[in-house]
């Protein structure tokens, strides 16, 4: 059963759309979210379709339904707001790529946090390296109930943290840590999409920060650098040294935060009101 643990926390005019990973949980997002509105930003954490529940729940859905239901809360929440950012985590970092590609007019900036186009990180097993074959595989209807399982360090540097959400995770509290794991046909339906975005990339005109841990265990530095030279918008890069894939919540989250309200704000800054923000 699905639950809704979506968030809101209200602010000024400015807005940031937060958009957490595959398998996972606005929660992973609420750090930043918080740290940007005390910044003054009003920020609306939103809840991917099919997530939150258990794997039936999640493969009932696919990237198109999940890219709907990123566009239906950006469409939502730009009327509140007079700027509209968008920032997301591994796979909501594609994610939001894909809004701006879709919904220009609406999308002021991009942060694009820990970008995983391919799980190739350091600690991603030589056989999950394949995965990109996975399409293939599962339109050929093999491994339905097969399942890659989250393992050591689970995205994190920090050991308390990552004991404190591994257990949540693996005691099967979904809504608060994610599934234990990507199921097969989800991280087909992630590759397809990956495949789709890579190619759109130079459309994304906004100004991206792209931020990545420089030893990140699931997505290697490259998924950062592949955004870095194939948009057409400014960017700003920002290497983490100090922490995992998850650095949304690792050890530098308040340095991911700073830059971001930096980023953000300048760019708010140097915009007037978008008629379409209001319309």
């Amino acid at each position: 059963m699905i639950q809704n643990v979506e968030f809101r926390f209200e602010g000024g005019r400015s807005g940031v759309l937060l958009i957490h990973g595959l398998t996972g949980t606005p929660t992973e997002m609420r750090l930043v979210g918080k740290g940007l509105n005390r910044a003054g930003f009003s920020v609306y954490g939103m809840q991917l379709a099919g997530h939150c529940g258990d794997v039936p729940d999640l493969l009932a859905t696919g990237w198109k339904d999940w890219y709907a239901s990123v566009e239906a809360a950006a469409d939502k929440f730009r009327h509140e707001v007079d700027h509209l950012f968008v920032g997301g985590l591994s796979m909501g970092a594609i994610l939001a790529l894909k809004l701006a590609v879709e919904r220009p007019e609406w999308v002021r900036g991009v942060g694009v946090y820990g970008a995983t186009f391919r799980y190739d990180g350091w600690a991603v097993p030589w056989y999950s390296r394949l995965s990109f074959l996975l399409p293939l595989v599962t339109r050929l209807g093999i491994g339905r109930h097969r399942m890659v399982h989250e393992s050591e360090p689970y995205g994190l540097r920090d050991e308390r943290l990552r004991a404190q959400i591994s257990g949540l995770m693996l005691g099967g509290d979904s809504a608060a840590a994610g599934l234990p794991g990507n199921p097969w046909p989800s991280l087909a339906e992630m590759y397809d999409m990956a495949a789709v975005v890579k190619r759109e990339l130079p459309k994304v005109t906004a100004p991206c920060l792209v931020a990545h841990a420089t030893e990140d265990d699931v997505a290697s530095l490259e998924n950062a650098h592949l955004v870095a030279r194939s948009v057409s918008g400014p960017v700003d890069m920002l290497l983490l040294e100090d922490s995992y894939h998850m650095i949304t919540i690792d050890r530098e989250r308040r340095l991911l935060v700073d830059r971001s309200v930096e980023f953000f704000s300048k760019i708010a800054a140097s915009c007037t009101p978008s008629a379409l923000a209001v319309a």
